[in-house]
């Protein structure tokens, strides 16, 4: 009996440690961020459609961060290039609902960023700033409407 139980035990014990090799790692590409802004026809409310993309977005491999921002109907997304690209995003957002309700496109215009020292005293107070209100008469809005 007892030597039954040296062999079971010996027989445990190299199981553990055939089991318990080092697994490989793989080899990961450092992250690359990149950012596109897209414009999204095809939503008619903030809750549903807005935060049901962001969502959506959020989740998928390689994105980084995404916003989407229903009263400009653009989704700001920061994205790992290593794993996703602009195509991919643009055709997953085309694929949310079935793919008939959406329509993404790449943002062409140029995202206005306040400095610092404006975003305290500009008029526009969004949590997502693209750009500053028509009528800001801030010094960074001024050179930028020119």
């Amino acid at each position: 009996m007892r030597t039954k139980n040296i062999i079971l035990n010996l027989a445990v014990i190299c199981l553990v440690i055939a089991g318990c090799k080092k697994e490989e790692k793989q080899a990961t590409l450092p992250v690359e961020k990149a950012q596109v802004a897209l414009n999204i026809s095809g939503m008619t409310c903030e809750i549903g459609c807005a935060k049901t993309i962001q969502s959506k977005l959020s989740k998928k491999e390689g994105v980084l961060d995404a916003k989407v921002v229903f009263a400009d109907s653009i989704a700001t997304i920061e994205f790992d290039a290593n794993k996703t690209s602009e195509k991919d995003l643009i055709a997953f957002v085309n694929g949310i609902a079935g793919g008939d309700m959406y329509k993404a496109s790449i943002n062409k215009k140029e995202a206005h960023s306040c400095t610092e020292k404006c975003e305290k005293e500009c008029d526009n107070k969004s949590a997502t700033k693209m750009e500053c209100k028509k009528d800001c008469k801030m010094a960074c809005c001024a050179d930028k409407k020119s």
